[in-house]
This record gives C-alpha cells, structure tokens and sequence, in this order.
C-alpha cells in the first residue's frame, strides 16, 4: 500500500559552498523540527526504508547521503540495502567500539560502504576506527573552538581521511574551520533541514505499472515477455490465471510467452489493473476492493451493445480506478502521472465528465440504491433502471466468482 514518507536532508558543502553531500534525518511528520527519536533503531531504519521509497537518485541528485546508524542498526540486515556508492553511514557517538563493530565495519567496507564518525571526541576507544572511516565530523557548536582546532591537530597522522564541521552556523566559525584545514561544513549558517514528504507507490506496485504502461506500448510481446519472467511472483500468477483461462481448451500452459499469446495483451492490461487495485487488500479494505472490481463491471456491462469492446475495457478500468486512491492510499493524480491512461477514463475520473462519466455515476448510485440518481443517468445512456438492475446483480454474481482469487489478493482474477 501506499504510505506517507517524511524524511529532512541537511546539505553538507565544500569550502566554496558548494553541495557536497545530504544528512538524511528522520522525521515523523512533515511539521516536525527535530528528530523526536524515541528508538535509534527505528529512526536509521525508517531513514534507510524512506530513501529507497523516495528514490536515491531524485533525493540525492548524484550527491552521497550521510545517515545516522546506532548499534542495532549497523548490525543488522538492513544497511545493505541502499546502493553503497550513496551512503556513507555515520557511526553515533553512543556506539562502543568492540571487535564485533570492528569486524561488521570491515565486513560492510568489503562492500564499498564509507563511514563517518559522528561527534567525534578524542578519546583512546575510537583511535583504532579512525584507520577504517572516511569523515570525521565534529560538533563545532558544542565545544570551544580551541578544542576543534585541537582535535584536528591531534589526529592529523592517525587520520587520512577527510574532516566535517557540524553545527556551523555563523560566518565566523565557517572561517575558522576552513582556515584549520576542514574541508566540508554543515550547519544553519548554509541551510536549515528541508523536511520532505511523498506518498510513495511501493516497489510491487512499482512494477506493475511498469508493465501495464508497456502493455500500451507494446509492438513485440518480447517487450513484456522479458520483465515478467525477471519478476517470478507476477510470472506465477499469470501463468496460473492463463491455465485457468485454458482450461477449456485442453491444453496446459508452460511459458510466459505462451501465457501472452493465449490471453492477449488486452486482457493482460485488465488483469494488471486488477492486481494493481486489489492486490494488497486487507481486512479493512477488503470491501473496497470488492467494490471497485464490482463498479468496474457494471460499467462494462453497462457498455455492450452500446459502445465498442475497447470501450467496454476501459469502463471496466474507469470503475476500478475510481476507488483506487483509497485502496492504494495514494492521490489520483500522482497514480495517473505513473499510469497515463486515455482522455474519456481520465475525464471521468478527474473531472466526472465525458462520455463514461453516465456510466460510473451509475455504477456509484447502484451501490446507494439511489433510484432518483440511477432513472436520472440510465436516460442519459438510453438505459433504464430495470437493465442497470440487472447488470448489478450480475456484476455481484461475478464479483462473488472473483472472491478466491482476490483472498489474500486477486491473483488470477478470471474472465473469459
């Protein structure tokens, strides 16, 4: 499902003020100013979990990341989950130094992951981290700028890395940092935290976007043969739907490119979108779910004999997709951004106009039993209420066959 991603990003920058790098920070809501940690543990995997939501590339825009990491979270599984040419993990002040650290330390370098130490005070426990780190930062606010420029002198040839200042914040202290010999600099005096937040479609769904937008495209079915076969729960689906669908003809289906040739890529389209819409149902949405693919088909039916079979299809999807901000949990808007779709399910969509709006707004005032509404929409499409009736009663009946395959998720959602 979609969820609310919130993270800050501080710019650290060179001695010109140039952008160097981002500290990611953890944030809980987008109107928090500070951290409000109340487990280390969470913050660094939420930072972690919220870069990879975001997207490194738009976040960081080709600079590393600096992000806080207590004990438990450098231990544990989740650090190597960023791309180790973005990161570069800061190791927290209350960290003790053990030779477990050590070796988890050695462990993630052989990995191409860069650390920092963060807060850096000289005491003799972290002289034997300084030969294994790349940056250094120090608390420029927090201590007398004597004792900054003390540090830096004192561990000049134990240290070939490169030095940070933290908490710069006026003009002064940047002078007297770059003067000694620190290289880059971050604090209020260049920029405050920029809080961040984005609904964020979720890898999943991620990937059936993707390749609904190729079924659009598609002019060789080995445009989409290939994608499916590299994701192998979606390639298991769909050849279990397609036995399903050719069950009829006696013959069992082996291959994706089987399955592509015997469905065809306007079913697939609409089989994607019900995954899409439906996938991630859970108990407190599972009624929705229902709903939608339910509203989806009285379009439809609503549609033969009326209108064309491509039109038919893309009632089917107006009627899924109208509910599909709940269901996802993610604006409309952004959704259609990922998944352009034709002006008629847009218009209807968006804006409750064009030529399948009569039809949703059907669909709508069949679920209230709104007879005023549905008189009123079925003279608008040359209906009466006794067919909406019907198509009703048939879109629940399907609905009702759709209901295995939709616990815990429509998987093969059936339809011949």
């Amino acid at each position: 499902m979609g969820k609310e991603t919130f993270l800050a990003r501080q710019p650290i920058v060179d001695a010109d003020h140039g952008l160097f790098a981002y500290e990611l920070l953890f944030r809980q809501s987008m109107a928090a100013v500070s951290a409000q940690i109340s487990s280390q543990l969470q913050a660094g995997v939420e930072v972690i979990s919220n870069t990879l939501c975001l997207g490194p590339e738009w976040l960081l825009q080709g600079k590393l990341a600096f992000i806080n990491l207590d004990e438990a979270t450098l231990m544990s599984d989740f650090v190597s989950l960023l791309p180790p040419h973005h990161v570069v993990y800061e190791i927290l002040e209350t960290v003790p130094v053990s030779p477990v650290l050590i070796a988890r330390i050695q462990e993630l370098r052989q990995l191409g992951y860069r650390f920092a130490l963060d807060d850096f005070v000289c005491l003799d426990e972290y002289r034997p981290l300084l030969p294994m780190v790349d940056f250094v930062k120090l608390d420029v606010l927090e201590q007398h700028p004597e004792k900054t420029l003390e540090i830096v002198a004192h561990i000049r040839n134990s240290f070939s890395g490169q030095f940070i200042a933290e908490k710069v914040e006026t003009r002064e202290m940047f002078e007297l940092c770059r003067n000694s010999g620190i290289q880059y600099f971050q604090g209020y005096y260049f920029a405050r935290p920029e809080n961040l937040a984005s609904r964020t479609i979720q890898p999943g769904q991620l990937a059936v976007l993707d390749l609904m937008n190729k079924v659009r495209t598609c002019e060789d079915l080995a445009d989409i043969e290939e994608p499916l076969r590299r994701n192998a729960a979606l390639t298991l689906r769909l050849l279990r739907y397609a036995n399903s669908a050719a069950s009829g003809l006696r013959q069992q289906v082996h291959t994706v490119r089987q399955a592509l040739t015997l469905i065809g890529l306007q079913t697939l389209y609409r089989w994607l979108a019900l995954l899409l819409v439906t996938a991630n149902a859970t108990p407190t949405n599972a009624l929705a779910a229902r709903t939608a693919v339910t509203r989806g088909r009285i379009c439809e039916l609503l549609g033969q004999f009326r209108l064309s079979r491509q039109a038919q299809d893309e009632l089917f999807i107006t009627g899924l997709f109208s509910l599909a901000e709940p269901l996802m949990e993610i604006p409309l808007v952004r959704l259609l951004e990922q998944l352009p779709m034709p002006e008629p399910i847009v218009q209807a969509l968006v804006d409750h106009s064009g030529p399948y709006a009569p039809f949703l707004k059907l669909a709508e005032a069949s679920e209230r039993s709104d007879f005023e509404q549905i008189a009123r929409y079925a003279d608008d499409i040359a209906s009466s209420p006794e067919e909406v009736n019907v198509a009703q009663l048939q879109s629940l009946a399907w609905t009702e066959e759709l209901a295995r395959d939709m616990a815990p998720a429509a998987e093969e959602p059936a339809r011949q």
